[in-house]
């Protein structure tokens, strides 16, 4: 028997609201034959069948949780690559134009409006929509942290932040944990920390941090991922995994390239020794003894035992002593080029061409060329990379919605849980002026199909252009119909308006105020207006009102049935030109 919801805690309620079989998108299809209930029918037939069909059901749902079972254990066996490939995208943040490229998706992925907010919340409750911004722009610093938490999501693939909740207040804080150090268990997998006994059964979404030996439930974890490989599940995959390979490619490349300007890059020089007759074996000895002249003497430290070659300032070590026989050879000292192809990096541009590919970021924009676009965006110069953002913008709102149901959970609002619309603005306009442009096509087009040509008869029906052009259905033209019908009867009756309605009383209450209190628009005119108390210029346009001196209004009864209609005498008083006459006008008042 299922325990009373009334009895439960908050924490179990939301740990039953976002359990394996909870309604919010982790509800798993199950399928019992229970003995409980009878099939009461007649017929011996219906009765096979029916139990047969749940005998299936059962078989089906069964095949289902070994399935899922069986694809989150094979996640576990993931977990040592994913540790590798965290270590990689660690070194590869040192490469600039990979850290230049991170720094993009996060910006990109950010860009404010013309409010300068980041995070648009809609919903048709004002108190809820004032309750998520308080938690996003408030307590979350959405504005400052979201950036952070996109940037570490392109880069790992996922990012765990843990959620600080209260019972009175929902949640109060969040902090960055370690991503590496996170692991995701899904309902039916068992952590791998030995002598722990977990029921599959019992237990759904949880994530463990391992070198901690913490546990935390499904509500207390966001868990911003990027879904693009399946085999990875149920972790994310990283903007940077498809550039790992050719990362380590042209890290290769550029130490071999740095190493070959090093060794061939100086001048070297040939001193031709003269041996004359000398016997053989004594021409390797001589032209090493006539080889440390050019040098000085090495010093060597008594107490490291190191060789000093700062005294080699010539680095003759590094040119050739070749011993020759002719005593007419020409130049006794030759230099030799160094190398001569070294702003030959072809090899080098066709890797970071590969690289620039996988991170889907033109090559521009990652400082290799001269700046372009004129200072705009990129996603407004490249509708495919603005699909690349609007891919992670969807993925980053899925768990942000995770987070609004959780505070207003906790607030008490269980019924309001779908009474919201998060979204992220659209860093690129290029996809809105495409879409306009193509309805702009589809509109001229509908205006010729349905023009009738002289003398002859129009080339379609509205029906037949309606239904072919725009791909609406019969019940879509049906309907519009019935709207065009209704758009004609409003604007009939908005022609009609001035002989229907003659007085709408918005301005009743200015009309009564000053037609009282100031008499009539003559006196205003011609009166004149004196100069405000202490001094100054009058205004252009001051509120009519009586000449100093002039006397009270018309009657008490006038004052006494404006304060009767609830307007603020007294406030009107001081801030006209009554306000000598304040005291007799609050006495009367007052009487």
């Amino acid at each position: 028997m299922e325990q009373n919801t009334n009895q439960l805690t908050v924490w179990q309620r939301l740990n039953k609201a976002f359990g394996p079989n909870s309604l919010l998108g982790q509800d798993v299809p199950t399928y019992r034959f229970d003995k409980q209930e009878l099939l009461k029918t007649r017929d011996r037939n219906e009765y096979e069948k029916e139990k047969l069909q749940a005998q299936q059901s059962l078989y089906l749902a069964n095949q289902w949780t070994k399935i899922e079972s069986n694809l989150y254990t094979q996640a576990i066996y993931y977990e040592p690559t994913r540790l590798a490939a965290f270590y990689d995208y660690e070194s590869m943040e040192f490469t600039p134009e990979i850290s230049t490229a991170l720094d993009i998706y996060a910006e990109e992925s950010t860009t404010p409006n013309e409010d300068g907010h980041i995070l648009q919340i809609y919903s048709e409750s004002k108190r809820i929509k004032g309750i998520l911004a308080d938690l996003f722009n408030n307590t979350l610093d959405i504005n400052t942290n979201l950036q952070m938490w996109i940037r570490n999501t392109c880069k790992y693939g996922d990012n765990f932040v843990y959620l600080k909740l209260d019972t009175e207040k929902g949640i109060i804080g969040a902090v960055q944990l370690p991503n590496i150090e996170i692991e995701r268990l899904e309902r039916g997998m068992t952590p791998k920390t030995p002598n722990t006994e977990v029921k599959p059964d019992e237990k759904g979404l949880r994530f463990k941090w391992k070198e901690k030996n913490m546990e935390f439930n499904t509500f207390e974890v966001a868990h911003f991922r990027l879904l693009g490989d399946d085999r990875k599940l149920p972790y994310g995959t990283s903007m940077l995994e498809k550039a790992r390979r050719i990362w380590k490619q042209l890290v290769l490349a550029e130490d071999a390239m740095l190493i070959y300007r090093t060794s061939r890059a100086p001048e070297r020089r040939v001193f031709k020794v003269f041996v004359g007759n000398m016997d053989d074996k004594d021409v390797e000895p001589y032209v090493q003894r006539v080889a440390n002249k050019f040098k000085r003497d090495q010093i060597v430290d008594n107490k490291t035992g190191n060789v000093d070659l700062r005294f080699n300032q010539m680095a003759v070590d590094q040119d050739y002593f070749i011993p020759v026989r002719d005593a007419t050879q020409t130049m006794p000292i030759e230099t030799l080029p160094g190398g001569t192809n070294l702003s030959e990096i072809a090899d080098i541009e066709y890797i970071q061409k590969k690289l620039v590919t996988a991170l889907r970021i033109p090559k521009a924009y990652l400082g290799f060329e001269e700046p372009v676009g004129d200072g705009k965006n990129l996603s407004l110069l490249d509708i495919r990379f603005a699909r690349t953002i609007n891919r992670i913008q969807k993925n980053i709102l899925s768990e942000l919605n995770k987070v609004a149901i959780v505070h207003l959970f906790l607030l008490g609002f269980e019924d309001e849980l779908n009474n919201f619309t998060l979204g992220l603005n659209n860093p690129s306009k290029q996809a809105d002026l495409l879409m306009v442009d193509v309805w702009k096509e589809k509109v001229t087009l509908y205006k010729d199909m349905v023009s009738e040509i002289p003398n002859t008869i129009q080339p379609t029906s509205a029906t037949w252009a309606k239904k072919h052009i725009f791909g609406w259905s019969d019940e879509d033209i049906k309907l519009d119909t019935q709207r065009i019908r209704m758009e004609r009867a409003i604007a009939g009756e908005l022609t009609n308006t001035p002989t229907i309605i003659t007085h709408t009383g918005m301005f009743d209450t200015i009309d009564r105020l000053y037609k009282t209190v100031s008499g009539t628009t003559e006196d205003a005119a011609g009166g004149g207006a004196p100069p405000p108390p202490g001094g100054g210029a009058a205004p252009s346009a001051p509120p009519p009102g009586p000449e100093p001196g002039g006397g009270l209004p018309e009657s008490r009864e006038k004052l006494e049935n404006l304060l009767l209609e609830g307007n603020d005498i007294e406030s009107y008083i001081k801030n006209s030109y009554l306000g000598e006459m304040e005291d007799e006008l609050l006495k009367i008042l007052k009487d």
